[in-house]
């Protein structure tokens, strides 16, 4: 990437948008501009867990103000992900179709340990260079996120479903804040968040940060009151509970550094992180600048090559993990991408590499199903791969393989896929046909054989290859045959023949 390149992070979380701009330089990215905005989304959830029409609203109208600021950047230096709200949202597909519009470009939802690894990625990259084993704890609104890790490793991750908005409207709805509410509110904590005591207990790490959200905003008062700057200390977490309770309300309590956007989620905010401190024996949590927003952007970085995208490190795992047979699936990732570079020339995306890095690990994974079973493999791979937990991968890239995965055989017409989406179209047709040519389990003969547009209709393409060859290959013309049936069942046609 070039110095002086810009890029943005748009981070939908439950309580607040964020989105950042930093400037690219030398491997690291400066701040340029910071903007914040409180929508609240994490208590727009109906009792059927879908987002009301107020909530969305105020979602999107924030979305076009982030947007305007965003309209000249280059879509690849650009993300977008949302959190624990959208996780849950029965109608977010809804809100993220439409926000998309909006905003100008695509919104991920990312599951709970990606969210906690890009959290990690942000809080280390701010952090001094060290050797120490650190504990990273993020509260958010519907969410809290812990990791273990050292240097810019992040070796444990999880996620927990609770955080200050959903807390705060469970325990203190009314914003009175009383011994009884404050105890009901960190036990019922501590029982979602118990079974981390074994995996995060003291002797696995050496010193404890805070990032972000909730603590962030602990941090600001107890500093405005004369505590220690730059940590959270338990005593200074004892003195803000006595100082909530004798307040009695939140619209009474008066404290220097409490922000106004704060003030009705920090008794649920509170309690949890006393919940988090008691549970894991902390005494001082420091505090850490980088947080998901500076995360995301240092992961674009990563996503530039290969060599750096966490992506594939993840494919490869899966790969293993399923007992793969490693030649065939490189062959096929080859060959399914030798045909996508013919039609890139076609492609809107020119010689992008993305969509074929991406076609590569379809091919990877395309046998990971029968691990499970023979019968119906590619249903088991692409069950697989809806529900892995996949480090680097948005719930949406990880969906988008597993239909690569399901459609990589068989018939088209059971994929519940939108074929207007010209890319997905080559990238599925480019995989059946390397399926096809590699059904023999040895390298296919592609000498003469050309994928390209069909010059005969704007919705086709067309293989040609040399004279002789189906009679050489019948099998393998056979099942190009059956091709050729099996795109009559969408709106795009596949043709083959002899030149």
């Amino acid at each position: 990437m070039l110095n002086g390149t810009r890029l943005a992070s748009v981070d939908l979380g439950s309580n607040s948008f964020r989105l950042e701009i930093g400037r690219y330089d030398r491997g690291h990215i400066h701040r340029t501009e910071y903007l914040k905005e409180t929508v609240r989304q994490g208590n727009g959830l109906d009792a059927e867990r879908n987002l009301t029409a107020q909530a969305m609203q105020r979602g999107w109208d924030c979305l076009a103000r982030f947007g305007e600021r965003l309209r000249e950047f280059d879509r690849s230096h650009v993300r977008a992900v949302a959190t624990q709200t959208l996780r849950e949202a029965r109608n977010r597909d809804l809100f993220i179709e439409r926000g998309s519009e909006i905003l100008g470009f695509p919104i991920s939802v990312i599951s709970g340990r990606e969210e906690a690894r890009l959290i990690y990625l942000g809080v280390s990259h701010l952090l001094p260079q060290s050797d120490e084993r650190r504990l990273v704890v993020d509260i958010g609104g519907r969410s809290t996120e812990l990791i273990l890790g050292r240097s810019f490793d992040a070796h444990v991750m999880e996620s927990y479903r609770v955080g200050s908005v959903a807390w705060s409207m469970k325990y203190f709805p009314e914003g009175l804040f009383t011994p009884m509410a404050f105890q009901l509110a960190e036990i019922a904590a501590k029982a979602v968040l118990d079974e981390a005591l074994n995996t995060y207990r003291p002797d696995t790490w050496d010193v404890a940060y805070g990032s972000s959200g909730t603590i962030g905003a602990v941090m600001d008062i107890l500093t405005a009151a004369g505590w220690p700057a730059g940590s959270v200390t338990l005593e200074g977490l004892d003195w803000l509970l006595e100082t909530m309770l004798r307040a009695r309300h939140a619209d009474s309590l008066r404290l220097e550094g409490l922000k106004e956007d704060r003030r009705a989620v920090l008794g649920g905010g509170v309690s949890v992180l006393r919940a988090v401190f008691d549970l894991l024996g902390i005494r001082r949590m420091n505090a850490a600048l980088g947080a998901l927003r500076q995360g995301v952007l240092y992961d674009l970085l990563d996503r530039e090559s290969e060599q750096t995208d966490i992506r594939a490190a993840s494919v490869d795992r899966l790969a293993v993990r399923y007992e793969v047979d490693a030649t065939q699936s490189t062959r096929v990732s080859r060959v399914a991408v030798s045909f996508l570079r013919q039609l890139q020339g076609t492609a809107p995306d020119g010689t992008n590499g993305r969509a074929a890095r991406k076609l590569a690990w379809a091919g990877q994974l395309h046998e990971i199903g029968t691990h499970i079973a023979h019968a119906d493999y590619h249903k088991h791979g692409a069950y697989i791969l809806d529900h892995a937990d996949t480090p680097g991968f948005s719930m949406a890239e990880l969906h988008r393989l597993s239909l690569l995965v399901l459609g990589h055989r068989g018939k088209l017409r059971k994929l519940d896929v939108d074929f207007e989406d010209e890319g997905f179209a080559r990238q599925l047709l480019c995989l059946r046909l390397a399926v096809v040519l590699c059904h023999a389990r040895r390298d296919p003969d592609l000498r003469g054989l050309k994928l390209a547009p069909d010059p005969q209709s704007s919705r086709g393409f067309e293989l040609t290859g040399r004279k002789g060859w189906a009679a050489s290959y019948p099998q393998s013309a056979h099942l190009l045959r059956e091709e050729m049936v099996a795109w009559q069942k969408t709106p795009w046609s596949f043709t083959f023949r002899e030149s």
